[in-house]
């Protein structure tokens, strides 16, 4: 989750596929030097912030987590680089727990519908979170990702082919 900002998802596979191949603990991550672990995640955007917030994110893990991703909201969101898009999504992928992750595409996709009418992404997730019941949170972010991605996009909305345009703010207004 820590390389995802500012990157496309096929970027983040290709890297994490090479970094993992060759580094699959906290305790390898955290002996290699800085800009080692630069080169191995090189073609991300924000490498160098990314590359020491993983190496400083690997060491939190060894000495107050004893290796392991905590599977707590609030515990998530003290390690280096992980925000609470990240938490939310670690808590709903990783954990099988209620999370509602907040990208760009959800929250475009739930303002411009109505849904929710907020400046940024906390407010929208906290908004989503009163109006989706628990148990429907990870689900609700996985469709409006998709949503986001293959028809109401940033730039070309296709209201046209949308099958929510009837309850649309965006179309009503």
């Amino acid at each position: 989750m820590v390389l995802s900002a500012q990157t496309t998802d096929n970027q983040v596979n290709n890297v994490t596929a090479r970094l993992f191949k060759k580094y699959r603990t906290p305790e390898k991550i955290a002996e290699l030097d800085e800009k080692e672990l630069e080169q191995m995640i090189y073609g991300v955007g924000l490498y160098r912030t990314k590359a020491r917030n993983i190496k400083k994110l690997s060491q939190v893990l060894i000495e107050d987590y004893q290796g392991k991703v905590p599977d707590v909201f609030e515990e998530l969101l003290k390690l280096p680089g992980v925000g609470r898009k990240s938490a939310n999504v670690i808590l709903a992928v990783g954990f099988n727990k209620p999370g509602l992750g907040v990208d760009t595409h959800v929250h475009r996709v739930v303002n411009r519908i109505g849904m929710v009418k907020a400046k940024n992404p906390e407010k929208t997730e906290l908004g989503l979170k009163e109006l989706i019941p628990m148990e429907l949170w990870s689900e609700s972010h996985h469709l409006f990702i998709s949503h986001g991605r293959k028809v109401c996009s940033a730039r070309n909305p296709g209201c046209s082919e949308c099958i929510i345009n009837g309850l649309c703010a965006r179309i009503m207004d």
